[in-house]
């Protein structure tokens, strides 16, 4: 199952247990926070299948699977379900301990969570962004907020002074941030990104990197997903699939 694969929907038949090899997301193709354990799952070579869901048409089986009925959510092929994209994606490391994404040093493990629970601002600044738009709603306080936190973003890697958050090369903390870098077009700040040199020469590394370039989604096909599903569509799910 690829995933690119059609979303499952109310009705849709249960998929059987995990194949012995293989491990399972349960995802949405557009859903930046499944975009997470994907980039991980790509970045160690992790041997797996995905099962696309339609979050506004849930098969009732899937909250077995997501007691929310959230994705992203992984199965093993012994039945153990683990949701939340970060703890997806450390379990993940831990488990495929091959190409490890997360710094052995304990100091260095506690300053990317604390740049992550920065980043969770960004992100609900960027929704802010997104509604008020939509609601054809004025965005220039909201995009001013958003240019705040990222100019401390830009701080912090300049304090690093290395090319990546998570230093020399990529790593785990890159990928947790990068599906909301991916849709800058989409939130109208790709602007921004001009006035933060640091993290532009970051976007445009984190571009050239073999696990997003494998779950990249075009920016157009990103702006007709939101475009539907703005408007509450079933079918925004599977835009973009003949």
């Amino acid at each position: 199952m690829s995933r690119s694969q059609r979303s499952l929907v109310k009705g849709s038949p249960a998929p059987g247990p995990v194949p012995e090899g293989l491990i399972r997301l349960y995802s949405m193709r557009f859903c930046p926070y499944a975009q997470r354990p994907l980039l991980v799952l790509a970045a160690k070579g992790i041997k797996h299948e995905v099962v696309n869901i339609n979050l506004k048409s849930k098969p009732d089986w899937f909250f077995e699977k997501s007691p929310l009925g959230l994705v992203p959510s992984l199965e093993t092929p012994d039945g153990k379900i683990i949701h939340d994209s970060p703890i997806i994606c450390d379990y993940l490391d831990e488990a495929y301990p091959g190409n490890k994404l997360t710094p052995a040093d304990p100091y260095e493990k506690a300053e990317e969570k604390m740049l992550l629970e920065h980043f969770s601002t960004v992100i609900s600044t960027l929704y802010k962004i997104f509604f008020a738009k939509k609601d054809n709603q004025n965005t220039t306080e909201v995009k001013e907020q958003f240019f705040e936190k990222l100019k401390k973003l830009e701080e912090d890697l300049t304090k690093k002074n290395t090319p990546y958050f998570g230093g020399q090369s990529v790593s785990m903390v890159d990928y947790m941030m990068w599906p909301w870098f991916e849709r800058v077009n989409v939130f109208d700040v790709l602007e921004f990104l001009e006035k933060t040199p640091r993290i532009n020469a970051w976007y445009k590394l984190m571009l050239q990197d073999p696990a997003v370039k494998e779950t990249y989604t075009e920016p157009d096909v990103l702006l007709a997903f939101y475009k539907l599903y703005s408007q509450n569509s079933v079918d925004a799910a599977d835009c973009g699939l003949d």
